[in-house]
């Protein structure tokens, strides 16, 4: 496939056919997604391979919790979980609303499910002083989940970066016996989607690119 149109195509997929993922193709994909960029080459990250059904279960019901919050935020015109906006839902309001399956089933209900973690002994938060949500740490994780999906996208099958699950690492942790210093990034389900995308929207570039600061003229055709 080519590069571009594999860039432009690779959707997030979240409806999966019975099919199942051999573990030759997942393995020709991580071999693929290796080649992610990562701070110092120090590839820090760490995959865990989940077929068993109950492990998928709790992943989706941790998943369900922070979906919660997700959906009662939306429903309110919130943007839901952004660290600058505290909710104007309530906690009970939270607490009553239903978890839409969308967020929690693909990962109940594909074949395989990757739990992505980094280890933060290797990674340089450069941010990690800075009065906001620490974010650079994730540059030397989430290109390689990126390529997780494209190498899927490849081999005609796919998935979706999941963070949902991650409010509830401490649970992830106990459940997969992750050690201390490893954070949990995504969980990811993969399968062959029931329906494959091929044309994808996107904002066209002008609108997120300007010249030499912010506020300066677009950038683009």
């Amino acid at each position: 496939m080519d590069l571009h149109e594999a860039m432009r195509s690779t959707f997030a997929a979240r409806e999966f056919t019975g099919d199942p993922l051999p573990d030759a193709t997942l393995a020709r994909i991580l071999d693929n997604a290796r080649f992610a960029p990562s701070g110092g080459n120090r590839q820090g990250w760490k995959v865990i391979v989940v077929r068993e059904q109950a492990t998928k279960d709790a992943l989706a019901t941790f998943s369900g919790i922070a979906a919660k919050r997700y959906a009662a935020q939306s429903a309110n015109g919130e943007n839901p979980w952004n660290t600058i906006d505290p909710p104007r839902v309530s906690p009970e309001k939270i607490e009553a609303t239903q978890p839409p399956k969308r967020l929690t089933e693909p990962i109940a209900k594909a074949p395989v499910v990757l739990v992505l973690c980094v280890d933060l002994g290797v990674v340089a938060s450069i941010d990690q002083n800075l009065s906001r949500v620490g974010v650079v740490s994730g540059a030397s994780v989430y290109p390689f989940a990126w390529n997780v999906l494209m190498c899927a996208r490849a081999e005609g099958f796919g998935g979706t970066i999941t963070t949902l699950a991650v409010a509830q690492e401490p649970k992830i942790k106990a459940l997969l016996g992750l050690p201390p210093q490893v954070a949990v990034c995504a969980v990811m389900p993969l399968g062959r989607p029931v329906t494959m995308l091929s044309k994808l929207k996107r904002r066209p570039v002008p609108e997120f690119a300007m010249r030499e600061r912010w506020g300066g003229a677009p950038f683009g055709a």
